[in-house]
């Protein structure tokens, strides 16, 4: 790990890539917990409310929807607001409302993707910056240039390298973790709007039928 004494070398773009990194986390933390709270038993969701819409309590449903979180419980709920729209006119409406869901729950994740391409570019300036004031030190102390100041420059420019790349790593797989659980969630929308539909459907031409 790199110590206080090192960072204090570092200069004031280490600090910059500190911040950002910090904001990173922190993203990383609230979108995790949100996409936790968002994933639930689709199976068993789907279930109980099938149950319930066939008993034909249609407020008893719209109220469970409302409060289970995630867009899974969304689409069920628009879903049942629209069941009488046609076939056609009920997939395009659960089809914007999944596209709406899947955006709220990206948000925020370009913030993660921009730090891990800033902070290597970040820690590459502040390595270019540290080479100019070494090389700047020896041609002002020329020809008796002191080892110590050329080894601070040089510290200063491996610092913040690492420090780039010490904050990128951990944002990738970050973005990377997060796009998989969002990706995960997106197919039980797909897959509740698909059976929600045919149910509904399905029902609507049975009742069809029976009369």
């Amino acid at each position: 790990m790199i110590s206080l004494d090192v960072l204090t070398l570092g200069g004031p773009v280490i600090w910059i890539i500190l911040a950002i990194g910090c904001l990173a986390f922190g993203v990383f933390v609230e979108r995790s917990l949100s996409l936790h709270r968002a994933r639930i038993r689709v199976e068993d969701f789907l279930k109980g409310v099938i149950n319930i819409l066939g008993r034909e309590n249609i407020p008893e449903a719209l109220t469970i929807c409302e409060d289970t979180p995630g867009p899974v419980a969304y689409i069920v709920k628009t879903a049942i607001q629209h069941r009488h729209a046609e076939k056609e006119d009920l997939l395009r409406t659960l089809e914007d409302a999944s596209q709406a869901e899947i955006s709220r729950m990206e948000r925020r994740l370009v913030v993660i993707a921009s730090v891990a391409q800033l902070a290597p570019m970040l820690g590459l300036l502040g390595t270019i910056l540290g080479m100019v004031e070494g090389f700047l030190a020896m041609r002002a102390q020329a020809p008796l240039v002191h080892s110590g100041h050329l080894m601070d420059s040089i510290l200063t420019a491996l610092t913040t390298t690492a420090a780039g790349l010490m904050v990128a790593i951990p944002c990738y797989a970050a973005f990377n973790l997060l796009v998989i659980k969002i990706d995960r969630i997106v197919l039980d929308v797909e897959r509740t709007r698909t059976e929600i539909v045919a149910y509904l459907t399905g029902t609507r031409g049975a009742a069809g039928e029976s009369q």
